[in-house]
């Protein structure tokens, strides 16, 4: 069993020391331990520090691409060097490192393929007041979309099957976080969770520079993960506020005037229509989303068997002996 721990990291020089001193240099069930780094284009001297540190593997991006595009870039190099299990933790030194024991637990028992760590939210002191209400607030928005029970579902702080982690896709630069569980929901992944504990803090966060736009980020991530994955029941839920509205006003034309206002029945009948062309697009995007499905499975399949292939060619069956 090859577990290894992958770090993205953006100038983070100060806290990767930090960092890689208290991760475990040895699991129960884990044979073998490696550590990660990806440098999304750092300024400063976060790759060296890195290898001085004794990091078995440092990526480098070359310029800044996002979080996702590190955490995604993580995974797939994970893969390469055949990991049956990866944790993703963060470079600010945020997650303690003797949680990673707890984490990887119901994957080693084959109970989930991923597992989120929950942090203690009303107990962090440095998060303020308006930071939980949004944190509880996305959280429960995130769960009615996956369809999962991760009360924190912007924890960076998790562990993926080598399964998992070959299904899981990142559209947008900005964060991972709330795309993957909700991929992983309405992919019928087993997704579970378990309590950690946090450090205190180290920075100021680079994903919540403003509030607004941390919102807005965050809320089209969840539309567009969603309509991805339901694009019918998206566009049906949506057709229905034009299709009341014209009915309404349609009925109200029969009832009230029966003749006369005729631009009244144009609306009622504009609207309806507009509904069902609502209705058609999402039966065009369902039928696009069957086509996507079929493409997923195909470079998953792609995924198994060059990850097999790594697998035994790094670890080749014993000679027989005569």
């Amino acid at each position: 069993m090859k577990l290894i721990i992958q770090i993205p990291c953006y100038n983070e020089e100060q806290t990767l020391p930090e960092v890689i001193g208290t991760l475990p240099r040895e699991l129960p069930g884990v044979d073998q331990l490696e550590y990660l780094v990806i440098d999304d284009g750092s300024s400063d001297q976060t790759a060296k520090v890195a290898q001085q540190l004794g990091v078995h593997h440092v990526v480098c991006l070359g310029s800044n691409r996002g979080l996702a595009t590190a955490f995604l870039t993580g995974m797939h190099r994970s893969l390469e060097l055949g990991a049956d299990i990866i944790v993703n933790t963060d470079g600010d030194n945020q997650y303690r490192g003797e949680c990673i024991k707890d984490l990887i637990m119901p994957l080693l028992e084959g109970r989930a393929d991923i597992v989120v760590g929950v942090r203690p939210i009303e107990q962090i002191e440095h998060f303020a007041w308006w930071k939980k209400k949004l944190q509880r607030w996305g959280s429960r928005v995130v769960r009615q979309f996956s369809g999962t029970d991760v009360p924190d579902t912007t924890s960076g702080f998790r562990a993926y099957s080598a399964e998992a982690a070959m299904k899981l896709h990142v559209f947008n630069r900005y964060t991972y976080t709330l795309e993957t569980i909700i991929q992983a929901g309405l992919m019928n992944m087993r997704i579970t969770h378990v309590p950690i504990e946090v450090n205190p803090k180290t920075r100021e966060s680079r994903l919540i520079s403003s509030v607004p736009r941390y919102l807005w980020r965050s809320a089209s991530i969840i539309l567009r993960s969603y309509v991805t994955y339901k694009p019918l029941r998206t566009f049906f839920y949506l057709s229905l506020i034009p299709a009341s509205v014209g009915l309404g006003i349609c009925l109200w034309w029969l009832i009230v005037w029966g003749s006369g206002h005729i631009q009244s029945l144009l609306l009622g009948v504009t609207l309806i229509l507009i509904a069902f062309l609502l209705v058609v697009l999402g039966v065009l995007a369902d039928l696009m989303s069957a086509n996507r499905k079929l493409i997923q499975e195909l470079l998953f399949n792609t995924r198994s068997q060059m990850y097999d292939k790594s697998k035994t060619t790094r670890n080749p069956p014993p000679e027989k002996k005569e």
